[in-house]
């Protein structure tokens, strides 16, 4: 009923299948997955949970309930697909000559259709539990990472070694001393919420700053900036050669950061 290639799994993967499985089919009852950490509420998330994967808490939003596999046999349906997916499916992209992402997804479609014109049945039930969705679900904010962060007395607050200056207003007064919502995009663009109230913001990135002892003369400006660039450069680099890096965060590190926030489409609608 979904199929998507994509860089590596992560929440943001699962939030894009999710996306498109909801806007085909409507939301279900449940998802039935195994017992991946993506899905599982054991952990806390960094900063901001309470025992709630992302993802989890992004089903919960929706009122879907998730549904972990208890024994290997209990997904024993889902392993028999995937034994088709990593060989049958892998020889038509062969055949085809898709080896990139983009064009993988292109295909997607026509090996559905083929895929369940051949495999699928009929259902004992003609009842379908879909429910569809409301103007108040708005994915784009419920399919983001959320984490909180506190604001200072100065109207700061620091996440992802990045310095975020909110813009002064009466909403960002109100915050000051208090936990924010930040809701980050698989694009890595973020929102920052207090209640209702949208805050905007402008970043400073922490590594990318000039030491005062840096500051020269206008005759070496010049070589002195285009000197603190490549330094940047090959600081960015060398983090995007960690083995811990994921492809994501490599991809968002060569973009660079946003200097200003992004602006919500939906500002008012409740989670």
């Amino acid at each position: 009923m979904e199929l998507l290639f994509c860089e590596s799994e992560s929440a943001f993967s699962y939030f894009a299948a999710l996306r498109s499985y909801l806007e085909q089919h409507g939301k279900p009852v449940a998802l039935y997955s195994d017992k991946a950490s993506v899905f599982r509420n054991n952990k806390k998330e960094p900063q901001g949970g309470a025992g709630v994967t992302q993802f989890s808490r992004a089903l919960s939003s929706l009122n879907i309930d998730i549904i972990c596999a208890n024994t290997p046999a209990a997904k024993g349906r889902v392993e028999r697909a995937h034994l088709t997916l990593q060989d049958r499916l892998v020889k038509e992209l062969r055949l085809r000559e898709i080896s990139d992402v983009e064009s993988a997804n292109a295909f997607t479609p026509e090996f559905v259709e083929d895929y369940n014109r051949r495999f699928a049945r009929v259902p004992r039930s003609e009842h379908d539990a879909h429910r569809p969705l409301q103007p108040s679900d708005d994915l784009a904010r419920t399919l983001s990472r959320h984490e909180t962060r506190l604001v200072s007395k100065s109207l700061t607050l620091s996440y992802k070694r990045v310095l975020y200056v909110l813009d002064p207003s009466d909403a960002a007064r109100a915050a000051r001393k208090q936990r924010v919502r930040i809701e980050e995009r698989e694009d890595g663009s973020l929102c920052l919420w207090h209640g209702t109230h949208e805050l905007p913001a402008t970043a400073f990135p922490k590594d990318h700053g000039v030491q005062q002892g840096e500051v020269v003369d206008n005759k070496r400006l010049s070589d002195t900036m285009n000197f603190i660039k490549e330094k940047q450069r090959r600081r960015i680099e060398a983090k995007i050669a960690n083995t811990s890096t994921t492809l994501r965060d490599a991809r968002l590190l060569r973009a660079g950061t946003p200097r200003r926030t992004a602006t919500s489409a939906s500002p008012e609608t409740p989670l």
